[in-house]
């Protein structure tokens, strides 16, 4: 938004800017930071695991949560304007293209892979059979994205409290409640479905297999980058902002892994769906209390957590695909064009035909979990290339642009990027080896899957759109991107 001040105008923004900066606490911004990254979405992938679970989300966090926080808090607190600006600024304007591209392109797989396991939570409200139905989880996950697409295009502001609610109602509260039901379960002396002894603490080690494990917990971790925007809101970032992201750490991984650990006292491993398993434990602990009753209730939380999530992650990121293509002419005319309601339908449309020919694979191929965990890896791939990209961008810019104004500065920020860079590079090579979530299928025909999604769409997608653009792409003045559009 811009305008054009007169004289007798200037004093006024000048008054009514300055209470913004020192108006967010650390641990307001560790709770933001909470509700963008938590969720019980992936606690059954990692119940199957047992107490090792615990040991799978610490490395992650570690070797690649904590470089990103610190990184993206740096590169925020210098340059507006997101990841384009960044990556822009620090290597190339193509590049930063393909980032943007990535951020918008990961959710074409993260959709149908979050859909399914809503399709999967409805169906313990209508009937658990379905919960591994193909067919029925395809039929579901179309129907709710173009419901989404349709009160997206409407333009509706109400979206924006959906996040902030969603982690109470559908994450806090039934996460505890798992947790709960859970120890109560254990206290009253039930053996627990998973082995809980010292020696269960690690994984088995079942070659490079063992290490896909850690690699969908990099999705899980995704998304820090987004609330680094705020750094500059702290009144004394360099302590309060490490202070924060450390807080931050600490409440996502209990989120992540206590109700991991309550699906693995009441659900066997090889029951376990990856779709389902967090109503297949509210199940099992609901019917051993004999309060069946709450089955529904408990679906209904996560499924409008989910929902939320949905539509809020639905409009951002290919808003800030649109404004940057709006610029640099990156996009032809057909897909910048807004409705009247100056939403991107257009892209959402588009973007809405991919994602209901991937929804097919739910029908088509005869496992449920496995659809979902292919989906989970694909999103997690094209996603890795942001972040590749992002650290690179980190350490040249610290080297070419020192003295540029920093509100933050990471400590160590070489040792940072560069364990960023190698863990982002590990779990993008690891992601091609097909874990046992899999299944019994054939490992090239997973290699084919999960290469084709990472090339097509990742990299040939957005390459064909730099080498065939032409200058009348270009409809509007190149101005920096607002600090929010790409969240």
């Amino acid at each position: 938004m811009s305008s054009i001040d007169t004289p007798a105008e200037v004093p006024r923004p000048r008054t009514a800017a300055r209470p913004a900066p020192t108006t967010l606490t650390w641990v307001t911004l560790a709770l933001m930071t909470t509700a963008s990254v938590a969720s019980l979405r992936a606690a059954p992938t990692m119940a199957v695991y047992g107490l090792a679970c615990v040991f799978l989300y610490l490395v992650p966090a570690i070797v690649f949560l904590l470089p990103t926080a610190l990184v993206s808090a740096e590169l925020a607190s210098g340059w507006n304007g997101g990841v384009y600006r960044w990556v822009s600024e620090g290597l190339s304007k193509p590049l930063g293209f393909l980032a943007v591209w990535c951020q918008f392109a990961m959710t074409i797989f993260y959709y149908p892979s979050l859909l399914g396991f809503v399709a999967s939570t409805i169906a313990f409200i209508v009937d658990p059979a379905l919960a591994s139905n193909g067919p029925y989880t395809a039929i579901v996950i179309m129907v709710l994205y173009w419901t989404g697409v349709w009160i997206s295009s409407r333009g509706t502001k109400a979206l924006a409290g959906l996040a902030s609610w969603g982690l109470i109602i559908g994450t806090l509260i039934p996460g505890t409640l798992l947790v709960v039901l859970g120890m109560v379960f254990l206290g009253q002396g039930n053996p627990s479905a998973a082995p809980m002894t010292a020696a269960n603490l690690f994984p088995q080690w079942t070659g490079l297999a063992s290490l896909v494990l850690i690699v969908n917990n990099f999705l899980s971790y995704s998304g820090m980058e987004m609330n680094a925007v705020h750094v500059s809101s702290l009144k004394n970032p360099a302590k309060e902002y490490p202070r924060s992201m450390f807080l931050a750490m600490g409440l996502v991984l209990l989120i992540f892994i206590l109700p991991a650990l309550a699906i693995s006292w009441v659900v066997p491993a090889d029951q376990l769906s990856l779709t389902a398993g967090v109503m297949q434990a509210f199940d099992g602990f609901f019917s051993y209390f004999d309060i069946g009753w709450l089955t529904p209730i408990a679906a209904v939380a996560l499924v409008s957590a989910s929902l939320g999530g949905m539509l809020t992650w639905l409009a951002g990121p290919s808003k800030g695909l649109l404004e940057i293509s709006r610029q640099e002419g990156y996009l032809p005319p057909f897909l910048q064009k807004l409705n009247k309601n100056g939403i991107q339908q257009n892209i959402l449309v588009t973007q809405g035909v991919v994602t209901t020919v991937i929804a097919l694979g739910y029908a088509l191929l005869p496992n449920v979990s496995s659809v979902y965990w292919i989906f989970s890896v694909i999103t997690t791939q094209v996603y890795l290339i942001v972040y590749l990209l992002m650290f690179a961008a980190a350490m040249r810019l610290r080297k070419t642009q020192p003295d540029h104004p920093r509100g933050y500065r990471a400590p160590a920020l070489g040792t940072l990027c560069v364990v960023g860079l190698l863990a982002s590079l590990a779990a993008l090579c690891i992601g091609f080896v097909p874990s046992s979530q899999f299944g019994s299928g054939s490992v090239w025909s997973y290699i084919a899957i999960v290469g084709g999604g990472l090339v097509i769409l990742g990299l040939l997608i957005p390459w064909a759109f730099l080498r065939f653009r032409k200058p009348s792409w270009k409809t509007s003045p190149a101005t920096t991107p607002s600090e929010g559009e790409q969240a």
